[in-house]
């Protein structure tokens, strides 16, 4: 790929954005476990670094992916995973269906002021007996005049505690699950709905994530995006590009990781000489860094094919199996030579081990990549090459 200058003054933006505005403050939000994510989005919205590629006539910049993929890079480098996988649910998760297929009214209304940071998304597809497995979402939208009346639950939402609206997806019909669910944008002042205690997780702590429960949530019909029972299939397409932003954020990330170990080795010494100076340790840290190198590739291929409107269904999730499998081994690996210093809990390696940890589960777990994956390749019982 290709980058213009126009691409690095965006990269030098986010850079200069993450150093200044978000890694200072990292430890405090990691303790507590929330950041002040409407002031954050302000100051992100008033740079245009939450409508990249939205429409101008919305307030975004109207550009291709290429430039959303530099700031899902550069947004990498933050100290924490959970900020960046904020920002992430807010440009690539919860508003691309509305931005491609929304009304004007819905874009108005919620798109417009999502991209300039003056509202905070989320997206409710999960539930609790439906992760990667979307088609069986029990939660349900029902017609009732000119409204919908909306009912179930949805788990582990990020940004929902202080979330403005949700792109919810929901069973609006009787039909079969690929073509009974809709996406509704529901605000979350709504009455009816509520949340679980902050859910306690393993990574992403600065980052807030609760269950919702809809409990007859009425909502204007023309609140939905597209047309009835379309929901699905715009989700699928917007699985995409959350599956080539993950691959892009990882890869400075890990790259970080990479390069606070080779420092820590090189300072710390043992018998004698400094770590660094062992060969089965720089080899590996060799072998890592071509690993990334792969990945990088890998995602900006799916990332060319996809502003040349190709279907990057294949590539996108093999970016995203690649990106969370070698999180695990970059992140793992790493914090092998920090030894005792990085089984600690503030350490940034042990912080990047548990953070990294979501990309393999979130936006469908490996599993579902590589069934994805073998379907295209016309490998699964009674299937062909697609």
């Amino acid at each position: 790929m290709k980058f213009t200058a126009e691409h690095e003054a965006l990269r030098k933006t986010v850079r200069d954005f993450v150093e200044k505005e978000i890694n200072p403050h990292c430890d405090e939000w990691e303790e507590a476990g929330t950041f002040p994510i409407h002031e954050l989005f302000k100051k992100l919205g008033g740079l245009g670094l939450l409508g990249v590629q939205k429409p101008e006539e919305y307030g975004g910049m109207g550009l291709d992916y290429s430039y959303n993929l530099v700031v899902a890079e550069e947004l990498g480098m933050a100290h924490c995973g959970g900020v960046p996988l904020a920002i992430g649910v807010q440009t690539d998760m919860c508003t691309p269906a509305m931005a491609r297929f929304g009304s004007d009214e819905l874009k108005r209304d919620f798109l417009a002021p999502a991209i300039a940071g003056d509202m905070v998304g989320c997206i409710g597809v999960s539930e609790v007996g439906a992760g990667s497995d979307v088609a069986g979402m029990k939660t349900t939208a029902r017609k009732d005049g000119d409204d919908y009346i909306i009912n179930g639950s949805k788990m582990w939402i990020t940004n929902s505690p202080q979330a403005d609206f949700i792109c919810l997806l929901a069973n609006t019909s009787d039909d079969k699950p690929h073509k009974n669910k809709s996406l509704i944008v529901v605000p979350m002042n709504s009455p009816g709905i509520s949340f679980s205690p902050h859910l306690n997780k393993l990574g992403m702590r600065s980052s807030e994530t609760a269950q919702i429960f809809f409990d007859d949530v009425r909502v204007p019909q023309r609140n939905r995006i597209g047309a009835e029972g379309t929901g699905f299939m715009m989700q699928m397409l917007q699985f995409q590009e959350e599956r080539m932003w993950g691959a892009a954020n990882v890869i400075k990330a890990l790259e970080n990781c990479i390069n606070q170990t080779i420092d820590y080795c090189r300072e710390r010494k043992t018998f004698g000489q400094p770590l660094i100076d062992n060969q089965v340790i720089h080899f590996r840290l060799a072998e890592l860094q071509t690993e990334v190198e792969a990945l990088r590739a890998l995602t900006y291929q799916a990332c060319e094919l996809h502003i040349e409107g190709k279907d990057v269904t294949r590539l996108a999730s093999m970016a995203k199996l690649k990106a969370g499998r070698l999180g695990r081994e970059v992140t793992d690996s790493c914090l092998q030579y920090w030894g005792g210093m990085g089984y600690m809990w503030d350490n940034p390696l042990s912080r990047a081990f548990r953070d990294v940890r979501l990309v393999s589960i979130g936006g469908g777990a490996d599993e579902i990549m590589l069934g994805i994956i073998c379907k295209m390749m016309g490998t699964l019982p009674g299937k062909t090459r697609s």
